[in-house]
């Protein structure tokens, strides 16, 4: 994905998930995104590329990284748990949107069961 478009890609599918919101908490450098207060993405292009930022299960996280050069430790974040998606490379639209929904189902899985707008188990899946 080229440029911006790595990032509109994520947005759009961000956008998408239940009770998902857009902040600002630390200006309009970074876009963060969350659902009931915990946040799931981060964006940025304060190093001078535009970059996503995801939460990932640790043993996910680094077989990315080792088979995607655009894939590196999360900037800024836990380097076991989050990931940084970097634009020019060969992910595609697909594995970023699953990625985004992935990371989304990691932080709703542990918010309390009523606070889940979805449930982590079942959400996405064909009946």
């Amino acid at each position: 994905m080229r440029g911006r478009t790595l990032q509109q890609c994520a947005t759009g599918r961000a956008e998408e998930l239940p009770g998902a919101e857009l902040t600002h908490p630390s200006g309009e450098g970074w876009d963060v995104f969350k659902v009931h207060g915990k946040v799931f993405m981060l964006q940025t292009d304060i190093t001078g590329e535009p970059l996503v930022i995801l939460k990932a299960a640790p043993s996910d996280a680094r077989t990315l990284r080792e088979a995607y050069e655009d894939i590196t430790p999360g900037y800024h974040m836990n380097k076991q748990h989050w990931i940084t998606l970097h634009p020019d490379g060969d992910l595609d639209a697909g594995m970023v949107k699953d990625l985004v929904t992935e990371s989304y189902l990691l932080v709703v899985g542990n918010l309390p069961k009523k606070q889940q707008p979805v449930s982590p188990a079942t959400f996405g899946r064909q009946s």
